[in-house]
Parts: C-alpha cells; sequence; structure tokens
C-alpha cells in the first residue's frame, strides 16, 4: 500500500508545535534531529542561530500514518507559511474519538466549521490550529 505522510514545516518552533501534537495525538517521537547535527561544512559553517532549530522530526499518528517536520530559515532562503491550499484530514473512527481529538486541537485555534453532522451525513469540522495548520475531523455520524 502507498502511504503519505505529511511534513510540516515551521519556522523555528516546530518542536513546540510536535510538543503540542503529542498532547493531541499521544505518542513518542522516535527520531529528532537538529541543524547542529549536520556534518559540519567548513565552506558554509552552520550559524550559531540555527543550531537548535530542527532539522527533522516525526510523530506517528497510527501504523500508516507519520507526521513529519522541520524547521526552515530565511538564511537559506526558506520560509515556512500555511496559505490554506492544503488542511490535514482526521477520519475518526467515532464521533467520542473526533470530539476527544476536536477539544485538544482547537486550544488556541480557531475554528473554521463547527464539529456537527454536515449535511452529507458525516459528522465533519474545520480548524486552524494555533500554528496555523488547517485540519479537518470527520467520523461517521451515527457512531
Amino acid at each position: 500500500m502507498i502511504t503519505i505522510n505529511p511534513y510540516l514545516n515551521f519556522n523555528g518552533n516546530c518542536l513546540e508545535a510536535f510538543e503540542f501534537y503529542k498532547s493531541v495525538f499521544g505518542g513518542d517521537f522516535p527520531y529528532v534531529s537538529h541543524y547542529k547535527d549536520m556534518p559540519a561544512d567548513n565552506e558554509h559553517p552552520l550559524p550559531e542561530a540555527l543550531h537548535n532549530m530542527i532539522l527533522h522530526m516525526s510523530l506517528p499518528i497510527s501504523k500508516e500514518t507519520v507526521l513529519m517536520g522541520a524547521d526552515t530559515n530565511e538564511l537559506w532562503g526558506q520560509k515556512a507559511g500555511f496559505d490554506g491550499n492544503v488542511e490535514l484530514m482526521i477520519n475518526a473512527q467515532t464521533r467520542a474519538e473526533a470530539d476527544a481529538i476536536w477539544a485538544k486541537l482547537c486550544v488556541g485555534g480557531t475554528v473554521t466549521m463547527p464539529l456537527e453532522v454536515a449535511f452529507w451525513g458525516d459528522y465533519f469540522g474545520g480548524l486552524t490550529d494555533k500554528f496555523g495548520v488547517r485540519w479537518m475531523v470527520i467520523a461517521p455520524a451515527e457512531s
């Protein structure tokens, strides 16, 4: 089976965001690396300000899905932004599971569509979390 794993880029707060996602989904970080962990390059030394930024980290959400992320940095011409053309969809098994995830993800965020039974029959809602990541939560209405 092919799987797709979301990779989120942040502007220096990747670890904070992933600690938040860990509080929502549970689990542990099997891998965390920082920019300072890269091999030294004398021709292009790493600025001290980047040393503790996240180069890569991951948080398994399920057997099939791993949430991954990193800090970008403007020194290399990168800037993270969540411009709205991508949303992460959480497929909960039950309304109770959807409610529990929703309650945690909403902390400090903005609800864009309340979690309720939608016109097509599923229990559905949308929000933007406190890090600017857009989420949709869905579950069977009668669960």
